[in-house]
């Protein structure tokens, strides 16, 4: 069933967090009540686990008034990205976004680190290019998590095919002509309980927002671009 809410494209300056930990409905309105806007969970590789989002919890999040999006996990540093593994990452992000509920036009990332050195950046480019194709043809919006040891360089990872990129706290080359419309603050904190990494939403040299969902609740107003 299709969760219920809008997708909105995300206003700058609203701050938010990334996890893998289950958010509670009590964890939930802890972070309303801090000032955050909304929150990104995790989706598998395979076959949802109990650590990644469900459904009832994408409600829970939604209902307490924080807008949602997903990104999917990555593999342990050291991996090797190929075109193949592209298209099967991504089949696998759709599907389970799909799952979950997502609505057509929500940003699903893709999160690129880690990769072993050496990789050839023709190899990264098939794997997002790939996985990018697989998740817009499931109706949702490809975003890209640029983290450490990405191999593609600034004019590289504005060649792909997305037009969405989240910074991570990592050094990162920035996105050529284009930059971030997300940026991870810190690394990993510890907040009511759970944790976690603080995002921040900004504009990008395009205007380029961040698309999430949304219910109509006084923090998801706040996040609102139409």
């Amino acid at each position: 069933m299709a969760l219920a809410g809008k997708v909105q494209g995300a206003a700058p300056g609203l701050l938010g967090f990334d996890c893998n930990t289950p958010v509670t409905a009590k964890v939930a309105q802890a972070f309303v009540s801090s000032g955050y806007s909304f929150c990104v969970r995790y989706l598998s590789r395979t076959t949802q686990g109990r650590s990644d989002l469900s459904a009832a919890e994408a409600n829970i999040i939604l209902d307490a008034g924080l807008a949602l999006m997903a990104v999917q996990h990555v593999r342990k540093p050291g991996w090797e990205p190929t075109a193949d593994l592209g298209q099967q990452d991504g089949a696998a992000a759709a599907k389970n976004a799909a799952l979950v509920g997502f609505p057509a036009g929500v940003n699903i990332w893709c999160d690129l680190e880690g990769v072993l050195k050496g990789t050839s950046a023709q190899a990264v480019i098939d794997y997002c290019n790939n996985w990018f194709a697989e998740v817009a043809n499931a109706g949702f919006i490809p975003g890209l998590y640029v983290g450490d040891s990405c191999i593609l360089d600034d004019g590289q990872l504005m060649s792909l095919k997305f037009q969405h990129y989240w910074r991570s706290q990592s050094n990162v080359p920035n996105v050529r002509s284009r930059g971030y419309q997300m940026i991870q603050l810190f690394p990993e904190v510890t907040k009511n309980g759970i944790g976690i990494d603080i995002d921040v939403t900004q504009s990008d040299y395009k205007k380029g927002q961040v698309q999430w969902l949304a219910r109509a609740t006084k923090a998801a107003r706040a996040g609102a671009g139409s």
